[in-house]
């Protein structure tokens, strides 16, 4: 469930609303005159957000290139490439 408080809390309760971004792991909605406006959130969360938001682009850009018909890596050949750059070889 979202948590919403109005703008005048981050001003007044700036501590509180910092305490229940990190222990509720969850951005803090932020209303002016009952309307939505921001989105408070700690850093650990924003930026799990964009790594998500950055596979979820490389996954657009591979499915893009196989309907394409774009010849990929066998799971053999990628394990290899990964062998070799672990190994040094």
């Amino acid at each position: 469930m979202p948590i919403i408080k109005p703008i005048s809390s981050l001003r007044n309760q700036t501590r509180n609303i910092a305490s229940l971004c990190h222990k509720q792991d969850e951005p803090v909605y932020l209303t002016t005159n009952g309307e939505g406006d921001l989105v408070v959130m700690s850093i650990d969360h924003y930026e799990r957000l964009n790594a998500r938001v950055e596979l979820f682009g490389k996954l657009a850009v591979a499915q893009a290139q196989a309907a394409a018909g774009e010849k990929g890596f066998t799971h053999a050949q990628v394990i290899k490439k990964l062998r070799q750059r672990t190994h040094g070889k």
